[in-house]
């Protein structure tokens, strides 16, 4: 775990913020730092290389083959002889996969 300021922070405001039973309060806290830490309340916007499946040190090479990888498994032109339902969740995700191959091929050539 690269980040642990969110754990400490939230243990000391909870227990200062909760008198009752600062104890409860600190543990409340402690979890709520946790989930911070952890990047349990970011969008997928703000982690492109989670929606293809990698992580930030991918090689292009890496991003090129997963992007085709996943769109290939998701186009919606593939979902031919499915259900609407289906077909809706495939034409989503798609637009989610080349959202972030966007955002990738944005943020590397700002590099």
């Amino acid at each position: 775990m690269k980040r642990w300021y969110g754990k400490l922070l939230g243990f000391l405001a909870g227990a200062a913020l909760f008198r009752p039973n600062p104890l409860l309060g600190a543990l409340i806290g402690l979890l709520i730092g946790h989930a911070f830490d952890a990047d349990w309340f970011k969008s997928p916007r703000d982690n492109p290389y989670g929606v293809l499946g990698l992580t930030s040190e991918a090689s292009d090479a890496e991003v090129d083959q997963a992007y085709r990888r996943l769109i290939s498994q998701y186009h919606p032109d593939k979902m031919g002889g499915v259900a609407a339902e289906l077909r809706r969740q495939a034409e989503k995700k798609a637009g989610e996969i080349n959202a972030a191959y966007d955002r990738i091929q944005t943020l590397r050539k700002r590099r």
